[in-house]
């Protein structure tokens, strides 16, 4: 095994377990590893989409398991995130100052977190043309970015109070699941290539996701998740403006 592989394997077990203890699979993560260890930009975006279907597959189960995920939040956002997703995944757009903009809005957010957390309030589900609305723009970002969309509808929804941290978490989990489907296919639908290295990587995820959301959904605090979640949002941030 080379320096490469252990760093790479390593690599995707760490950001597996972070992001799947807040309900994310982390492909904003995998991108940022595959990006420093110099992989083609070609296979990354499919590699982390891949990586992505599996922990967010594990994660759906972990918090359906423990009784956090809710249907009549999940649904609205899903129904046009997916086609978005697709769009997303297909298209190729010049992405320096989109990406950048993104990224300064998710350490935004992450400071947010880390430093004023929102208080665990009776939620407040939006109404039906806002969530709508909020996954069809939120899916188009994530076949953009060639992530599940988790990372952008995580802190928009704790932020206005539309579901407990946990429920989020759990919604969040199965909306990353649906729009990393959607994404893949989309690029596979444009001819593109998909790499041979995801099965290795593949192992190390599942192994990462299936302890960080066990984690998340049976052992964390709301407060920790968040304290955990400025994390990810600051380790996603830096991502896209690293390859912007």
């Amino acid at each position: 095994m080379t320096d490469l592989t252990l760093y790479l394997l390593l690599g995707v077990f760490g950001i597996a377990f972070l992001y799947s203890c807040v309900g994310h699979a982390g492909a904003s993560g995998y991108i940022a590893v595959m990006t420093l260890l110099g992989l083609a930009p070609a296979e990354i975006k499919p590699a982390a989409l891949a990586l992505n279907i599996l922990v967010a597959s594990i994660g759906t189960f972990q918090f359906f398991r423990a009784g956090y995920f809710s249907w009549p939040l999940f649904w609205p956002f899903a129904l046009l995130s997916f086609p978005f997703a697709y769009l997303g995944g297909y298209v190729s757009l010049p992405a320096l100052y989109f990406k950048a903009l993104v990224g300064f809005v998710l350490f935004a957010s992450a400071f947010r977190f880390l430093f004023e957390p929102p208080p665990e309030v009776e939620p407040t589900p939006p109404s039906k043309a806002v969530a709508l609305s909020a996954g069809a723009g939120l899916g188009l970002l994530s076949g953009l970015t060639g992530t599940g969309g988790g990372i952008f509808l995580t802190p928009l929804a704790i932020f206005m109070g539309w579901g407990r941290t946990k429920t989020v978490a759990a919604v969040s989990a199965s909306f990353i699941l649906v729009n990393s489907i959607s994404g893949l296919a989309g690029h596979l639908r444009a001819g593109k290539g998909f790499p041979d290295f995801v099965v290795p990587l593949a192992v190390a995820a599942a192994l990462g996701g299936t302890a960080g959301s066990y984690l998340g959904s049976q052992r964390l605090s709301p407060l920790f998740i968040k304290r955990l979640l400025a994390a990810v949002l600051a380790i996603a941030g830096w991502k896209l403006m690293l390859t912007s």
